[in-house]
Parts: C-alpha cells; structure tokens; sequence
C-alpha cells in the first residue's frame, strides 16, 4: 500500500552505500602513492571520530577535505564507483523504494554531488535529498564546502529534519550518532541501527532496533522485501569444530551463526536445538529421533563429512528436514592417507623410525618390500577405492576390488564376484565401505583367515567394520605382517586419553580419525556443504540431498516462491491447486518431486499473496512443512 503515514529517512554513507564515499574517494586519489596507507589511516580515524560524535561534524568534514586535495572531475569516477557498492540488502529490494517512493527521504552528512546520481536509481529525487554541497574554486578544484547548510554543523541532521516537519511517524535508518540523534532530540519516533556494513556500538546502543540488513527493516515494519524472512532471523548451530571457512561463508550470507567446538550428547542438544533452523555436525554428534522431535524450527541438518548414519534420516525426512553430506571432498586425502599407508607398512617405516628415535642403528632389507607389482584389495569401489585404484595402479600395483553393488572397473583393475577371491589374492586389503550397521566386523576372523600370510590390513572406513580383537590376534600370531587403523569401533567426543588393544603392536600404524583431516579436505567440506544449505533455505533446491526427493530449481525472477512438504497420499497437489484457485493465485510454474514416503511441491507464483492464503496452504492435511522464500 503505498502513501503510508510512516516516513522513512535514510542515512547514505554505510548504509544505503557499504562504504564512506569520502574514504573511497581518498583510495582513488591516493592509489600509486607513497604516503597513501598514512593518509588513508588519517581519513579513516577522523571519518570515524565524527560518526561516534567524538569530534563535531564540521571539524571532521574540513579536516578530511584538506586532505583530499580533490577536484571536481574526480566526482564523476567516484560515482561510477559508489554505483558498485551499493549494500547488498538495499539493491535486492529496490521494489520497495520505488513502490513507498513518497515516503522515503535521505538526509545525510556527505555531498549531493555523488548522492543525487545515485539514490535517482532507487526513485528518490533530488529534491528529497538532504545534504552538503562542495565548494570549488576557478579551476575546479574542490576547497571546502556551503558551510550555512545546516548539514556542515554539529548535529546538522537534527536541525534539517526539524525543518522538514515530516508527518506521520518517522523512522531513521542509519548507522551512526548522527542518525540516533535525531530521535534522542524527539525530532524522530524510531531509529533503526544499519549493521549490514559496519557495527557501531555506539549506534547499536541507542537503537531501537538494530537491523543487520533491508530485510530485517522491512520485516519488522511488515513492509514488501526481496526474501520473507531475513536471514539474520535464521539460526545456525555448527559443532564439533568445523572449518572456520563454515562460519564465514553461512555469516558472510546474513544467517546468525554460533560455533561450537565439540559434539554435544543428546540431553544437551535437545536443549540446545530449540529455535536452531540449521545444525550443521560432522560424525559423532548423534542426531536422534528425540533430537528431532525437540527442534521446532530446524530445516537441514549439513553433515560435514561422509557418514550420515549418525543422524536418524527417516525421522528427519518424516518432519520435512532435509540432510546434506560431504561425499566427494575429503576423497583425495582419504585416498593419499592409505597411499602413504601402503608405503610405510611394506617398507617397515615405523620400526626403522623408533628404533632411530630409540638411539639404535638396524640397516636392514628385512620385511621391506616394494609396492610395485603387489596386489592391492580394495573392499568398496565407490568415490575413494575408484580414485586409491588409480592412483594405486600408476605405481605399478595390480589392483582388484570387490563391491556388493556393480562396479565398472576403471584402469586395469580386476572385479572380484566375491570377498574371498578378493582376500586370497591380496597382499594388502585396504578398507572403504559405508557406515551401514550391518556391515559391523565385516572383516572378523573368519575373513582374516581368508587373508594371504603376511597380507596387510588398512581400515580408513568405520570403526565398527573389523573386528579389532581378531585383528590383534593375527598380528600377534604373524598371520598379518602389520596394519594401519584410522578408526575405531568407539571414539571419545573430544580430544584426550585413548586407549585401544592394538597400541603396542610392532608395524601397526594408528592415527586418530584423520582419513579426511587435511586442510584441503577441509576447506572443501566448508565450502561444499554450507553451498547445499544456502541453496536449499534461498531457493528451495535440494539437488544431492541424503534423505530427500532432489529439486534442481530454475532462477526465481519476479515471483512469490512456496515450498510444501507433505505425506506422499493421493490427492495433495490437487488440494493445493484448489487452494490456489480460490484465492485466485496465478501459478507462473510448479515442480514436484517425490518418494514413497514425502512429497515436496514448489510452486512460483507472478501475483501478490496475503495472510488467508499462507494460513489455507498450511491447513491442507497432511502438510508436514510450509515454507514461503519470497
């Protein structure tokens, strides 16, 4: 509805633009310089003891003229500049600027010069531009500023918004104490704290509300906006230490983001995950069925590893939260792990390397062998034994493989149809089948004693996949000449002491779960996983979900986007098209995916919606989640 009785009076430096125009004219005009980092500093310090009110206004404005030593034709490059950086919330809803154009004012410290170009971009004149002007001299260079403008003095703005007499109740969106001011003096009603570019305490102090973006502005004032719930509103919970690239990649995207460095047992997270609409976990939190039933407002569960069986999937997809994994980032250092495994158990490494750290010199060919033209066998031929495979090959093994699913080999390895043939011929069994529970002590002893003499045996799977005690005993008894073990039928939460029956043993390799722990590998997960969620809460797509119908979506332009997530029955998607219909909504397009057990409906629509229409969607029966994005 346009014609409010709100008025809305918005600062421009670090607001409606991510940077102070005066600093980025000084960047430009000290770029190649030898004294620009002092100058930049300077600018910057006075800049910022004006916007704090520490220094008067006029006292900053005609120290950093004097020192930009600007001209005129400088203006035109700055604007070009200005124009690309704009904040990013307030270009994603230019719709509001146009449709409240009335309403909408600018009253800000800088220079109509540069601000005029570019707020006539968001339908806001000159005439409702309120700011300095430049003062230049014959050739055009710049030397100070109108300085009867009420805006040059010291709390400047109270006096022009004063003078204004605007009606209605007015509300000033800005980011520093010149904005708070003016409703400190009684002049305005509200005064929104702008931190999309700058936190200022000071001004988060004074706030009424503080709005790290347009978003949040607009939803608190019930008003049009790009997304229909701001993303600061959306809370993520990250454990277990994740990568810190996580953090800064879902912060950096507006979401609330809190970091915690270890798993939490399920009492705790039952606690923790109320109100939580993103967890994000690696392998030992346990995502329960209670877990689940206690988070009333989550949505995607990111795995930042492999594994997913530590979350309860079918309960997760039964309350519509979707789950995404990592399945191909921490591949090649799984892969270089058991490489480097293969290498340093046939060649008797570690006891050559403790008995040198022992004081004690043994030159010896003894137990060290090549590992060209050995036989390597790989039990699972999926993302990592395909690449081990390859890699392993190029060094001159001969590689078999064994899977329970069909496999084409790549290179020259040679398919085994069963896991005896596979154990008989190799020399080295390394370990990379799934976290499926009845793959418990898939290798015990009756396998081991299928096993060549002398074999080795890597486990870079789960822990729970060898029976560790038949394990010991072969290497005990010499029937396995050594081992190299990454995991663990029980792993502490944390680190500290651990204690497991093969320490001790002589040519056995134990690491602490680190198959996947390199930076690289890392990094990749923090990229990954974190892209999956933000494209499923921005757009809706769960393409390379773990426990839901995948949904490639087009780009959204210009529609209002429903996500529905329901019981897979008969009849749902006629019973929201009926909803549709009567409400008289015009379906642009509509995608559906589903399995037997959920079903999950977007729907873009070219034509505003109101409230009966959200509340109508959600009552059809069988609604699991409903979910606008814009």
């Amino acid at each position: 509805m346009v014609g409010t009785t709100r008025k809305y009076v918005f600062d421009f430096d670090s607001t409606l633009t991510s940077v102070e125009a005066l600093d980025v004219l000084a960047e430009m005009l000290l770029d190649g310089k030898s004294n620009k980092d002092a100058v930049l500093s300077e600018i910057q310090e006075i800049t910022n003891l004006g916007i704090d009110g520490d220094i008067s206004f006029t006292e900053s404005l005609e120290r950093r003229i004097r020192l930009l030593n600007a001209h005129q034709n400088d203006l035109d490059g700055l604007v070009k500049e200005l124009r690309q950086k704009i904040s990013r919330s307030i270009e994603e809803n230019k719709a509001f600027f146009k449709e409240y154009a009335e309403d909408i004012y600018v009253i800000s410290c800088g220079f109509k010069e540069f601000i005029d170009p570019i707020v006539a971009e968001y339908d806001i004149p000159s005439e409702r531009v309120y700011a300095n002007t430049f003062k230049f001299d014959t050739t055009g260079n710049i030397i100070g500023f109108d300085e009867t403008n009420v805006l040059s003095s010291h709390n400047g703005k109270i006096e022009c918004l004063k003078n204004l007499n605007l009606e209605g109740e007015v509300q000033v969106i800005g980011d520093g104490y010149s904005d708070y001011v003016m409703r400190e003096a009684g002049i305005a009603d509200k005064f929104f704290a702008y931190t999309e570019n700058v936190h200022r305490e000071k001004a988060a102090n004074n706030a009424d509300h503080v709005t790290p973006n347009l978003n949040e502005f607009l939803f608190v004032n019930d008003l049009p906006r790009k997304i229909s719930y701001p993303k600061n509103r959306i809370k993520i919970l990250l454990l277990e230490n994740v990568h810190p690239n996580a953090f800064d990649n879902l912060s950096e995207e507006g979401f609330s983001v809190e970091l915690v460095k270890h798993a939490l047992p399920e009492e705790e997270l039952i606690e923790r995950i109320k109100g939580v609409h993103v967890l994000g976990i690696r392998s030992k939190t346990q995502v329960t069925e209670k877990v689940l039933s206690a988070a009333d407002r989550l949505l995607v569960v990111g795995a930042f590893c492999i594994g997913t069986t530590q979350i309860a999937l079918d309960a997760a997809k039964k309350g519509g939260v979707v789950v995404f994994n990592a399945p191909y980032s921490n591949t090649r250092s799984v892969v270089e792990l058991a490489i480097g495994q293969i290498i340093m158990l046939k060649r008797s490494i570690f006891a050559r390397s403790t008995e040198i750290h022992q004081g004690k010199w043994f030159k010896t060919a003894l137990n060290s062998q090549e590992v060209r033209g050995k036989n390597l066998g790989i039990i699972g031929y999926g993302n990592i034994g395909k690449q081990l495979s390859v890699l392993a090959e190029a060094m001159g093994m001969r590689v078999y493989y064994y899977d329970i699913e069909d496999r084409l080999a790549l290179g020259n390895a040679t398919k085994c149809n069963t896991l005896e043939d596979l154990l008989s011929v190799s020399d080295v069994v390394t370990l990379h089948i799934d976290d499926n529970k009845a793959n418990k002590n898939f290798i015990g002893e009756r396998e081991i004693d299928q096993m060549r003499d002398g074999a080795i045996l890597i486990n870079l799977s789960r822990g729970f996949v060898v029976d560790i005690r038949a394990l010991v005993k072969a290497l005990k008894s010499k029937k396995l000449n050594g081992a190299a073990v990454d995991v663990y039928p029980e792993e502490p939460r944390s680190n500290g002491d651990f204690i497991t029956e093969l320490q001790g043993l002589e040519n056995v390799i134990l690491t602490p779960h680190i198959g996947g722990s390199t930076e690289e590998a890392q990094r990749d997960i923090a990229d990954f996983v974190p892209n999956k969620i933000m494209d499923y809460i921005n757009s809706g797509n769960t393409v390379d979900a773990v426990n839901f119908p995948n949904i490639r979506l087009p780009k959204q332009n210009n529609a209002h986007r429903f996500l529905h997530i329901h019981k897979n029955v008969p009849g749902i998607m006629a019973d929201i098209n009926e909803v549709l219909a009567k409400y008289e909504m015009n379906i642009a397009s509509q995608f559906l995916s589903t399995d037997s057990e959920v079903g999950y409906v977007i729907t873009d629509l070219d034509k505003d919606y109101n409230k009966d229409v959200i509340k109508a969607l959600k009552s059809v029966e069988h609604t699991i989640k409903f979910r606008v994005l814009y």
